[in-house]
């Protein structure tokens, strides 16, 4: 990586940054106008060549975008958290005409999208400001599980990188849940 070397998204505010786990001059964006209150959303990739950091591609969404997560199996697929309650699974391998699949349950803004990261597990969590965690595999296009007990908006919600299935979530109920999905109901609560 080159220091100091600034990447301009342009006329929006970044939400979320990551990585690529396959390319290392890989990373995506996930941005909104506005501050996410109102406009469109991009989910940006910047690629870092011999001369430095480039956007290679924007990739337009009709609300904010406030996440993103990179599949541990796919080098290409990214799924992107939308203000307008969707997620959305990219493919960067194909031409820019839209998401591979829409995932639309929520009924609030999706704040939090993760891609689990044990092997084997195809699953994605989206965490939304209607109080729910939804699980997702994203070869179907209905949910698989909708998990439901916080009292408040649902910022965050991760995979256990050791345990398949096991997964955590903070609201602003002021607590932190960990949930299994084998088993109704979370089966720990820190308040």
């Amino acid at each position: 990586l080159m220091a100091g070397v600034r990447l301009r998204i342009g006329r929006l505010h970044g939400y979320s940054v990551r990585f690529s786990p396959f390319m290392p001059n890989r990373l995506a964006c996930a941005a909104s106008q506005y501050y996410g209150i109102a406009g469109c959303g991009e989910l940006i990739i910047a690629d870092q060549d011999a001369h430095g950091w480039r956007v290679s591609r924007r990739l337009e969404w009709p609300d904010g975008l406030y996440d993103l997560a990179w599949s541990e199996e796919h080098e290409n697929h990214v799924m992107a958290a939308s203000g307008d309650g969707s997620a959305q699974l990219w493919d960067l391998g194909l031409p820019a005409s839209g998401p591979l699949r829409v995932f639309k349950e929520h009924t609030r803004e999706i704040y939090s999208v993760d891609w689990s990261q044990v092997r084997g597990e195809r699953l994605v969590l989206t965490a939304s400001w209607d109080q729910t965690v939804k699980a997702w595999d994203p070869a179907r296009s209905a949910s698989i599980a909708t998990f439901g007990e916080h009292t408040s908006l649902v910022y965050c919600a991760v995979w256990s990188p050791h345990d398949a299935g096991v997964f955590a979530s903070a609201s602003g109920d002021g607590l932190v849940k960990v949930w299994d999905c084998r088993a109704p109901g979370s089966r720990v609560t820190i308040a």
